[in-house]
């Protein structure tokens, strides 16, 4: 036994301690990936039949906003509103972004930890333990993968609806400060 044993022992034993938080966070990561999926085909398929409900309903937004005789004091609450608006779509996007950075990295934490017992159980000579806890780890290299793809591949559809949209709402609302009243939104993407 050399002196390094003990401490090896220690990080053994800690890193079989994160085994459940990380597998588990790598399951509520895929289920939050999933419902975003739910949601994102939900708004594809609106969007193909023309209805824009998010940026309707921010439009709407904009035609609250009362015309005030000072223009600054106007054009200020179109712009708060606007930014508003544009800090909640990105929040969505950066939710996403956070998913294609943190599903790799739980999906190695998978990996790597059942790797240890693994490679005890083929010391061992215990194959059906190697079996299992190598099933273990490649699950969880797959999973934070596929959690990391299909994020990326949302947040880069959401990430062009929201330009699409905060450009029309700009235009929207520049023709409010323009003193055209509230013009109906252009249809469109």
């Amino acid at each position: 036994m050399s002196a390094v044993d003990p401490l090896r022992d220690v990080f053994h034993a800690i890193a079989g301690l994160l085994v459940w938080p990380v597998l588990g966070g790598l399951l509520a990561l895929a289920a939050i990936v999933l419902l975003a999926l739910g949601a994102a085909a939900r708004e594809a398929w609106d969007r193909g039949c023309s209805r824009f409900r998010s940026r309707d309903h921010d439009a709407r937004a904009l035609d609250g906003i009362t015309a005030t005789p000072d223009h600054d004091t106007f054009a200020l609450a179109l712009e708060e509103t606007l930014q508003s608006c544009e800090r909640r779509r990105w929040r969505q996007i950066h939710r996403l972004r956070l998913a294609v950075r943190v599903g790799p990295s739980l999906g190695l934490m998978g990996t790597l930890i059942p790797m240890a017992d693994a490679l005890q159980g083929l010391a061992e000579g215990n194959l059906p333990a190697l079996a299992s806890n190598m099933v273990t780890a490649f699950a969880a290299t797959v999973i934070g993968l596929t959690i990391s793809v299909v994020a990326y591949l949302l947040s880069a559809v959401r990430e062009e609806w929201s330009r699409v949209d905060g450009d029309l709402l700009r235009i929207h609302a520049e023709r409010r400060m323009q003193g055209q009243g509230a013009p109906p939104m252009p249809q469109g993407q």
